[in-house]
């Protein structure tokens, strides 16, 4: 699914309800490609996206007004985590259910 072409654009509900983490060296400071000052560290193996572990997570890379438009900021840099949860798929009911937002069509 192309990045234009889903409801992901206008909703973002999962980038302002989970903690997104991932393996520390998915980041550019560890030879990948998530920019390291948009993360932080959770431990000596995972790092989160900044914004994500708090008691309102929101994603520091998240642009725009949830469930209006929103678009990722790092899109093609984004960490597997992010690239792994599919529209429609239980995260994504889970975290729109917790905005009050519908399911996707």
């Amino acid at each position: 699914m192309s990045e234009k072409s889903n409801s992901c654009q206008s909703c973002g509900a999962c980038c302002a309800h989970f903690r997104v983490s991932f393996y520390w060296a998915e980041a550019d400071d560890g030879g990948g490609l998530v920019p390291s000052h948009l993360t932080e560290k959770v431990n000596d193996w995972t790092r989160c996206m900044r914004g994500t572990w708090s008691h309102a997570p929101r994603c520091a890379a998240l642009r725009g007004e949830l469930g209006r438009e929103v678009s990722c900021g790092i899109y093609p840099l984004r960490p597997g985590a992010c690239r792994q949860v599919e529209e429609g798929s239980e995260q994504c009911r889970k975290a729109r259910a917790a905005h009050g937002l519908p399911e996707p069509a």
